[in-house]
């Protein structure tokens, strides 16, 4: 066995196990780490806290010497928990959030020193906004950004540290993060979907959009990761053999959850209560080693900013369990990967879910409203939602008989189904009476009824209605949710924003209200027919038709990230105040950038593990054959030639491997360095997709070839069968 694997599998043998202790009810320890209502009225005068409740609630601007009143009391609260420093938490275009801390401490013109936190240092701090991707925004010689506290999402503390949530801007105004679109984006889906709901409800003030994400993930034993370059630098297995075993048998998905990973769960679970997380389910997934937790829903900034604390969390948490957490989209071959099933729905500020079916005729109208203008959205613009779901490690998920395809449909059930096909045969014009009764008590007046016991749920669609909420199941496991976010928020509120003005338009004209709500609901249907599928996914045959329907089907990332920046898509962030064309172009060329250096890394790690791991312990392998068939000839003679013929089969067939990966490491290093000389970004992402990216998977043949035939004990990787089931 190879010193790096015995090393490794020995560590993880002998370990200490973790013990927990249940220190409390979780009801008890939730949001005890967080600037919630609860502490804000023991620490805030009555004149900051109402300032800090109506910037939540209304969006209303905090001056700077309130600021000063909010910031004393926020210190007060953090000190009282040991806290010695503060940071403005944000969520640059890494992927990852960001922080700098500084230290309460000062010292004053007499040497003495004080504990200082002001309300500029609350609203205001300025990191280097050149050494974050830009997209060209900031040259390396204008570095000045800006983040600026976010009050709609609380203060927390984690460790020592007072964490504040911001946005992060260039000094020019344009935003270099997630939270500033995703921001602009719910302001937009919030004033045109409140102007809707005003046909039903007078008093709807506010839509809220909810979010309850599903993170999936892997534990893998720190010390067997660690053991594995390619885990290490690219966070999955380039190379490896499956194992025999791997999830054929189904005995995994739900079933009882090993002692060492609930004993991390139950640490995990802790800080997240901690912290204000409401995380509440948790299981085995499909794969060996593979979990997933989800949390109650939440307001939809709140919940992004708790996922990409979570994914922080989880790290930490899993180094104190002697666990590598794993989020790429696509960390083992022959097992499932993992997503973040996004789900989302609209809240009205007077308790009413939006996509929920109520109990009378007019509820289920403003439910009809809701759901068929969000399905007329996802087919205008299915591209553009395709594209945020794109990137290096969803390609190898998308489509793999595990996660929706790259084609982007909408599953309603048959009930459903039948309710629309009943409303698009409803007459143009001004309903009759009859015509009205038989509408409203026969087909919407039965909607509850019908979603008591709605068709099957299909794991093939990518955007699904589960009878109270839309499940955007495409979304990657290593994935911010504000970027698919932004983007069904913003289209949403849009397509809102337009049937409002149809309706109105027909209003002025003498029809009456649910006449005119009718007729445009019946055109949204029919043009909408082309995204609604119920069948396989999977299928060549809806391959075939959805070509037909006029569907997108970008089965790789730098073709998907064409809608992002084509003028439909450009216009409409635009005109919904979400983001100028600058914005968007740079979102696109950091995308673009980043999956073509997340191929470069990945084919520089292949390439030397293939080289200084793989051939080398072939040729050492092979050396001990030799010296066998040597030993073979002296003894036996001429009978050797049948005794030894497997040896020297054998000798032959390594030596094959050993020259297709050497020769094919060479071509795909030459093909990388054609394509480096390449200036324009869309077209290096699509050459390294097209040519750098397929020497990966011969490189791999040849690779997991030699595993199965170079001796166990000296074979340096450590091997699936190892990585997924050592507990």
């Amino acid at each position: 066995m190879g010193i790096l694997r015995f090393e490794a599998l020995k560590e993880a043998a002998n370990r200490e196990p973790v013990h927990f202790e249940e220190k409390n009810k979780k009801s008890n320890l939730f949001g005890a780490n967080v600037f919630n209502e609860h502490s804000m009225k023991q620490y805030l005068t009555s004149d900051a806290f109402k300032g800090v409740r109506d910037a939540i609630r209304y969006g209303t601007k905090i001056d700077r010497k309130l600021a000063d009143y909010i910031a004393l009391g926020m210190k007060e609260w953090a000190m009282s928990k040991g806290v010695t420093h503060y940071t403005h938490w944000f969520q640059p275009l890494t992927g990852v959030t960001a922080e700098k801390h500084d230290a309460f401490f000062e010292t004053d013109m007499e040497g003495g020193s004080v504990e200082k936190f002001s309300g500029g240092m609350l609203v205001q701090q300025e990191p280097d906004a050149s050494s974050f991707p830009n997209g060209g925004i900031r040259n390396t010689f204008e570095a000045r950004g800006y983040t600026a506290w976010d009050p709609t999402s609380p203060a927390f503390i984690y460790g020592t540290t007072l964490c504040i949530p911001t946005v992060f801007v260039s000094y020019t105004g344009e935003a270099l993060d997630f939270k500033t679109p995703l921001l602009r984006a719910l302001t937009s889906i919030d004033q045109a979907a409140s102007e809707v709901c005003r046909y039903f409800d007078k008093n709807v003030k506010k839509v809220t959009a909810t979010l309850g994400w599903e993170q999936e993930y892997f534990l893998i034993d720190s010390a067997l990761a660690n053991s594995r370059p390619d885990i290490a630098i690219t966070g999955r297995t380039l190379l490896g053999h499956t194992s025999a075993k791997g999830q054929q048998l189904d005995d995994h998905y739900f079933g009882s959850i090993p002692s060492r990973a609930l004993m991390y769960m139950r640490d995990l679970e802790e800080e997240c209560m901690l912290l204000g997380i409401p995380v509440k389910t948790r299981h085995n997934e499909v794969a060996p080693n593979q979990f997933e937790l989800a949390p109650i829903f939440e307001e939809t900034n709140l919940a992004v900013d708790h996922n990409s604390l979570l994914m922080d969390v989880m790290h930490k948490v899993g180094e104190r369990h002697n666990f590598k957490v794993l989020f790429h989209e696509k960390p083992f071959k022959g097992v499932n990967g993992s997503g973040k099933h996004n789900n989302w729905s609209l809240a009205t500020d007077t308790g009413v879910n939006l996509l929920a079916p109520g109990k009378t005729p007019k509820s289920n109208l403003q439910f009809l409203t809701f759901f068929i203008n969000a399905i007329k959205a996802v087919s205008t613009y299915e591209a553009l939602l395709r594209s945020s779901i794109a990137g290096a490690g969803n390609d190898h998920r998308l489509g793999a008989n595990e996660a929706p395809p790259a084609v982007i449909s909408i599953f309603i059930g048959e009930q459903l189904t039948k309710v629309l096909d009943e409303l698009e045969t409803v007459s143009s014009g001004k309903l009759s009476p009859e015509e009205k009764t038989d509408l409203k008590l026969n087909v919407v007046g039965k909607i509850p009824d019908v979603l008591l016991d709605n068709t099957d749920r299909n794991r093939t669609s990518s955007f699904a209605f589960t009878g109270n909420k839309f499940e955007f199941r495409a979304v990657g496991s290593s994935a911010n949710c504000a970027n698919s976010m932004t983007i069904l928020n913003t289209m949403v509120a849009k397509q809102l924003r337009d049937f409002k003005v149809e309706v109105d338009a027909l209003i002025s004209k003498d029809m009456k209200k649910d006449d005119a709500i009718f007729n445009v609901l019946r055109e949204y249907i029919k043009q909408s027919r082309n995204i609604l599928f119920e069948g396989d996914g999977y299928s060549d045959e809806w391959e075939a038709e959805a070509a037909t329907r006029g569907l997108s089907n970008f089965k790789t990332t730098p073709r998907a990230l064409k809608a992002r920046i084509d003028q439909k898509s450009l216009d409409l962030f635009e005109e919904m105040n979400v983001m100028n064309n600058v914005e968007v172009i740079a979102r696109y060329e950091i995308e673009l950038e980043e999956y073509t250096k997340r191929i470069q890394i990945e084919g520089r790690v292949l390439g030397d593990i293939a080289r200084n791991h793989v051939i080398p312990t072939a040729i050492r392998y092979q050396n001990t054959l030799i010296e066998n068939v040597k030993g073979l000839k002296e003894i036996f003679g001429e009978e050797f030639a049948e005794i030894g013929k497997e040896q020297i089969v054998l000798i032959r067939e390594i030596s094959a491997h050993i020259e297709g990966i050497n020769s094919k490491v060479e071509e795909m290093t030459q093909a990388r360095k054609q394509v480096n000389k390449l200036e324009d970004q869309q077209e290096m992402a699509e050459l390294y997709c097209d040519l750098v990216k397929p020497y990966f998977d011969i490189i791999r043949k040849h690779c997991d070839k030699l595993e199965l035939l170079v001796d166990d004990e000296i074979w340096t990787m450590t091997k699936y069968r190892e990585l997924l089931f050592t507990k």
